[in-house]
């Protein structure tokens, strides 16, 4: 049984798969903020948007977040806190984590999102995003390094020049390191 990304440890059949499908709705704030998750993770963006209030829906960039979900590998999402947002609430409030991999970065997504019940139903009302510092997933090149395309370059004069040294090697070449800019430079 596949496990539900959420964290849950229960079974994605059992735990966020109804709520993505639209056979049940989410009882809490937290199990829509789990569920909302899990949708990132399995690319369900018509369930992001149809879980969001009015006024965040017409906020969202779906490409952006399309290419978001689809782009990273997400590794995680940890509640840090849960203020009301129970199945008597009305509002709620969940902080949380969500970690993910993307252009060769390891980031981290906190927020503190408020969702309120509209007709018995949770919906996402607004997220205060935290900032978190990104960290690096892959070992830093020099400038001054030979490049790791093996084009026999310095770093400086060859991947680097693409982004102004601003990404790292992971995101300009790809294992066995095929360079983007072509080895014939």
């Amino acid at each position: 049984m596949k496990a539900c990304p959420c964290g849950s440890g229960r079974g994605y059949r059992d735990c966020c798969e109804p709520y993505i499908k639209g056979t049940k709705d989410a009882p809490t704030a937290e199990a829509l903020m789990r569920s909302r998750y899990s949708a990132y993770v399995e690319h369900a963006i018509d369930y992001i948007i149809e879980t969001c209030s009015q006024d965040e829906k017409e906020k969202i960039d779906v490409k952006q977040t399309k290419t978001w979900s689809e782009n990273s590998k997400w590794l995680g999402l940890r509640i840090l806190s849960a203020e009301k947002g129970g199945v008597k609430d009305t509002e709620g409030i969940v902080e949380f984590e969500a970690s993910y991999e993307m252009d060769g970065l390891r980031e981290v997504h906190r927020e503190k999102a408020s969702f309120k019940k509209f007709d018995g139903r949770w919906l996402y009302t607004e997220g205060e995003v935290k900032p978190d510092t990104v960290v690096r997933v892959g070992p830093k090149i020099g400038r001054n390094e030979p490049c790791p395309c093996g084009s026999g370059k310095k770093y400086k004069h060859c991947c680097a020049m693409s982004t102004a040294g601003a990404v790292s090697i992971a995101a300009q070449c790809s294992p066995p390191y095929q360079c983007k800019r072509g080895l014939s430079q």
